[in-house]
């Protein structure tokens, strides 16, 4: 049994696929994607794109562990434990300086690997396209257009009608069959 179905646009150039994008954001389509195999200047605008949230995320993982850190060397060195060695003072900022430094490049790592697979929602093993063979060739020298079903504006005449009117050179329905 069919449970979802999309369309596929394929196109030969970087300029193809920007121009369409375009097109269809003002279009008001909200659940599509382009892929290319490699970055294309401007596509991210052309989308209509927000601002990703990962570096906001690193940034507050990365104040989270410094501050985290540095409560900790202090409640220890200062409460917990103090040592008096030599006179000095038992709360000393220089020494705490590298490990608060690696805690927070470890907590900002950290964050950017996980937070980008799940912004990416990944991993996901199995994707519709990939069943696809025309689609294979987006490592290599073609980009793609998908317009997800689930779309509200999705109408697969009348998108495949715009699909067409976007220069794609090709129009593919992808489907996924219920347990892909």
């Amino acid at each position: 049994m069919i449970k979802n179905r999309s369309l596929l646009a394929e196109y030969e150039t970087p300029q193809a696929v920007y121009i369409a994008a375009k097109i269809i954001r003002k279009s008001g389509y909200k659940l599509w994607d382009v892929f290319t195999p490699f970055p294309v200047h401007g596509l991210d605008k052309a989308m209509g794109l927000p601002a990703s949230r990962l570096p906001w995320m690193v940034l507050i993982a990365g104040i989270t562990g410094c501050v985290s850190i540095s409560v900790f060397m202090i409640w220890v060195s200062v409460y917990d434990y103090p040592l008096n060695i030599g006179g000095k003072p038992v709360w000393s900022i220089l020494a705490f300086v590298p490990p608060a430094f690696e805690i927070t490049i470890l907590f900002s790592a950290l964050t950017a690997v996980f937070g980008m697979f799940w912004l990416n929602k990944l991993p996901r093993f199995n994707h519709p396209l990939f069943n696809s063979k025309r689609f294979e060739r987006v490592t290599n020298d073609r980009f793609f257009i998908v317009i997800d079903h689930n779309d509200k504006l999705f109408n697969l005449q009348e998108t495949r009608i715009l699909l067409e009117k976007t220069g794609s050179i090709n129009i593919e329905l992808v489907e996924e069959k219920e347990g892909d």
